[in-house]
C-alpha cells in the first residue's frame, strides 16, 4: 500500500485521491486490504473502470480491482464466472463462441459486477429482466472482514441486498451469473433532424404501446456540438433517435420499426440484422473518458405532453448540452424473480436519463436544469435509478432517494450486520 496522487478514471469530473492504494490482483488482496483499512479506521472505496463513479474519492482507502478480469464460460449449465474488474466486452466475447449472451449493457467498457450489483439494466432487458435477477452466487469481503460466498440457500438475506443494493455490503470479488441463449439481433439506431422531435416523440411513446417484451428500446435526444471529433453529418444538429433490440427474425424487426420509419426522412438508418457481437453499435457510447454530470428517475408512466416539455427544457435553447435517455421499461423488468432481490421499482414504464459534459460547465447550473426536469415529470417519479446517479456527491447522497422505505431499513439491518464499522459508507 502506498501514498497516491490523483487515479486516473473513464469519469474525469471527480478527484480520487486516496490515502492508500491497493491494485488487488485477487480475492486474498482485497482482504487484506479491508482488515487493513478497518485497522486503520479508514473508509473503503472500490473502483473498476470508473465509469458509474457517483463522486469524488478523498482520502481512505481505494480498492482498484481491474486486475481482476477473468472469465469463465460453462456453456453446459449456461454460466459464467466473472472477476471484480471484468468488463462486459470481455464477457460477450467469451460467451459468444458458444451461442450464449450476458445481460449486459450498451458499453462495452464498463464493469460487469458494478452494474450488476446497482441492478443492471441491459440490452435485452424487457425479454429477460435486470442482470440481477440472473446472478446464482457472489464472492465478497464484507465490511466486517470475511469472505464470503453468497447464494439464495447459504444467506439468503445478503444475496438479497447485493443485488439492486451496490457497494455498501462490502467488495464484491467475483460473481456467478446465468447466460441467455440468445446468438443475433434485429437491431440498430434511426435518426432524426430535431426539428423532427415531437413527431418522433409522440410516435415513439405509442409504439412503446405496441411492442412485443421481446423488443427492449430506447430514445435519445442529443444537441451535438461542433467539432471535427464528429461526423459532419452530426455536427452542431439537434437529433432525436430511437435505439433497438428485438431477438425475432429480421423479417418480423422491419415489421416492427415501420412505424417509426413512417415518421419520415432519417438522417441514418443503422437498423439491420447482426451478431450479439456487435450490440454495442446499437447505442455507440463514447469509449473515450470524460467529464459529465447525470442522473436517473424511474417513471411510472409518461405522457408526450410532459416528455415534449423534458426536450424543450433539453434541446438546442437548453443553457448547456444535455442528452437525454428515455429507456422503455416493462416486461421481464415487472416480474419477480425466482429469488427476491433490492432492486426498486420494478413498476416503472420508463427510466428518464439525463446527462451533461461538464468541460466548461458550471455542476450548480447543471443542478438546477436537472431539478427543472424533475418538476415537469414529478407526477410520475417513483424514484432515483442507482446505476446512472453519477451526482458528485458523496456516497450517501448517491443512494438518496434510490430505495423506499422498507427496502431502506431492510438494507441498513444488513449494514449493522455485516459493515458494522461503517467501512463502506454507513446506512442506507
Amino acid at each position: 500500500m502506498t501514498a497516491t496522487p490523483a487515479i486516473e478514471s473513464f469519469q474525469t469530473a471527480f478527484a480520487i485521491r486516496p490515502d492508500l492504494l491497493v491494485e488487488a490482483s485477487d480475492a486474498a488482496d482485497v482482504l487484506a486490504a479491508v482488515r487493513d483499512a478497518a485497522t486503520r479506521g479508514l473508509s473503503v472505496a472500490v473502483h473498476a473502470t470508473g465509469h458509474g463513479l457517483p463522486g469524488p474519492v478523498e482520502g481512505g482507502l481505494l480498492v482498484r480491482t481491474h486486475r481482476m478480469d477473468g472469465v469463465e464460460v460453462d456453456p453446459g449449465r449456461r454460466t459464467a464466472r466473472i472477476g471484480a474488474g471484468t468488463t462486459w466486452g470481455a464477457v460477450v466475447a467469451a460467451a459468444a463462441p458458444h451461442g450464449l449472451a450476458p445481460l449486459n449493457g450498451s458499453s462495452p467498457g464498463v464493469g460487469a459486477v458494478s452494474y450488476t450489483l446497482g441492478g443492471g439494466l441491459g440490452i435485452l432487458a424487457r425479454e429477460f429482466g435486470y442482470a440481477a435477477d440472473h446472478v446464482r452466487s457472489l464472492d465478497v469481503v464484507t465490511g466486517d472482514g470475511v469472505p464470503r460466498h453468497v447464494t439464495p440457500d447459504t444467506e439468503p438475506e445478503l444475496f438479497w441486498g447485493l443485488r439492486g443494493g451496490g457497494h455498501r455490503l462490502g467488495v464484491v470479488t467475483g460473481l456467478e451469473i446465468g447466460l441467455v441463449a440468445v446468438e443475433r439481433l434485429y437491431g440498430g439506431s434511426l435518426a432524426f433532424d430535431g426539428d423532427a422531435a415531437p413527431d418522433v416523440l409522440r410516435r415513439y411513446l405509442e409504439w412503446t404501446r405496441t411492442v412485443p417484451e421481446t423488443c427492449t428500446s430506447s430514445l435519445a435526444a442529443t444537441c451535438y456540438p461542433d467539432v471535427p471529433q464528429l461526423p459532419e453529418a452530426l455536427r452542431g444538429r439537434y437529433v432525436i433517435s430511437v435505439r433497438v433490440a428485438y431477438t425475432g427474425t429480421a423479417a418480423e424487426g422491419e415489421a416492427l420499426v415501420a412505424p417509426l420509419r413512417a415518421v419520415g426522412p432519417a438522417l441514418s438508418d443503422s437498423l439491420r440484422e447482426l451478431p450479439y457481437t456487435e450490440s454495442h453499435t446499437i447505442h455507440s457510447d463514447p469509449p473515450f473518458p470524460h467529464a459529465y454530470h447525470g442522473e436517473g428517475v424511474m417513471l411510472r408512466d409518461l405522457d408526450a405532453g410532459t416528455a415534449g416539455r423534458v426536450l424543450e427544457l433539453t434541446g438546442p435553447k437548453a443553457p448547456m448540452m444535455t442528452v437525454v435517455q428515455l429507456n422503455h421499461l416493462g416486461g421481464a423488468l415487472a416480474e419477480r424473480p425466482a429469488h427476491d432481490s433490492a432492486v426498486p421499482h420494478r413498476d416503472a414504464g420508463f427510466l428518464l436519463r439525463l446527462l451533461s459534459p461538464l468541460d466548461g460547465t458550471d455542476v450548480k447550473a447543471v443542478r438546477a436544469l436537472y431539478a427543472r426536469v424533475a418538476g415537469e415529470t414529478a407526477p410520475y417519479a417513483l424514484g432515483r435509478a442507482l446505476n446512472f446517479a453519477f451526482g458528485g456527491g458523496d456516497r450517501a447522497e448517491t443512494y438518496r432517494g434510490v430505495h423506499g422505505p422498507r427496502t431502506r431499513e431492510r438494507l441498513a439491518g444488513l449494514v449493522s450486520r455485516y459493515d458494522p464499522a461503517s467501512l463502506f459508507g454507513g446506512a442506507y
